[in-house]
Parts: C-alpha cells; structure tokens; sequence
C-alpha cells in the first residue's frame, strides 16, 4: 500500500532532505482536477515505492505554494536530493509520471 504523506511548512524541510526522488502535489480540496489527480498519484506511489510521494494543500499552507511559485493546481514538484528538478501543472497519468521519475532517478545513477 502506498504512502502519501501530507507535509506542512513544518515538516516539508525534513519530509524532502536526504537521497531519493520526491515528488510533491501541489492541490486544493475544491480543485476538480486535483481529485482527478489524487488516483494518479496514488497508483505511482503504489508502483514506485521507492520514491516519496507527498501533498501540500495551497489553501493551507500559502507559505509553501508561494516558495514553489505555485500559478496553477494541480502542480507536481519533483525533487532529487531535496533539490527541485522540475514541476509539471494539470493532471498527470501514474505512467507517465512514473517513467519520467525513472528518468530523473537514471539521470542520477548516470552522474554519480
């Protein structure tokens, strides 16, 4: 069973440091897209649990969305080495979004 965890502007530091892929959903509760996105999400932490999976509610937390530049929900953040690689908005397939992860993870295996 996957693991989405939800991060606060107190957690998210701890949540995102160390070695590894994560990816963080950016997302609102009265978002339509973010609740198609929510599955999605679930079955690529269900595929790759290898990777962390968190969400941030915008609403909530104001602080983080604006650190991140957050224009538009759903947005995805990826983070290799708690270190942003990329963000992608609007609903994202678990497929694709699992193979781009991999690629991100191959990229670092290939540099180090």
């Amino acid at each position: 069973m996957s693991t989405i965890t939800d991060l606060t502007t107190e957690t998210f530091a701890d949540a995102v440091a160390g070695d590894g892929i994560t990816v963080v959903d950016f997302w609102a509760p009265w978002c339509g897209p973010c609740r198609a996105m929510a599955p999605q999400l679930d079955r690529a932490a269900t595929l790759r649990p290898q990777y962390r999976f968190a969400k941030v509610n915008v609403d909530e937390e104001q602080a983080l969305a604006a650190a991140f530049q957050i224009r538009g929900i759903p947005t995805l953040a990826v983070l290799r080495d708690g270190q942003l690689v990329g963000t992608a908005s609007g609903v994202v397939q678990a497929d694709q979004l699992v193979q781009a992860l991999d690629q991100v993870a191959a990229a670092d295996t290939q540099a180090a």
